[in-house]
């Protein structure tokens, strides 16, 4: 399963941006968002800006994956 990742525009190279999401770099294509610039934060999916993020969307997605990462760390979990 391919999830999309709200992160951060840190540098912007014609259409290839340097992203952070959670802290982690990476670079996405901003050809579909030609608005996009640095300071915004896009939608990343298989490597391309597919949207703009508002803050607070982005925020409670991050936290989302907090939570995932903190029940992951788990001893003896039981989902479901």
């Amino acid at each position: 399963m391919c999830l999309a990742v709200p992160a951060r525009i840190i540098e912007l190279d014609k259409d290839v941006a340097t992203v952070d999401a959670m802290g982690n770099k990476f670079k996405a294509k901003t050809t579909l968002l030609p608005e996009a610039k640095v300071g915004h934060l896009v939608l990343v999916h298989a490597g391309f800006a597919i949207s703009l993020v508002d803050e607070e969307e982005a925020k409670k997605t991050w936290d989302l994956f907090r939570e995932i990462s903190e029940f992951d760390d788990t001893p003896n979990k039981i989902s479901g």
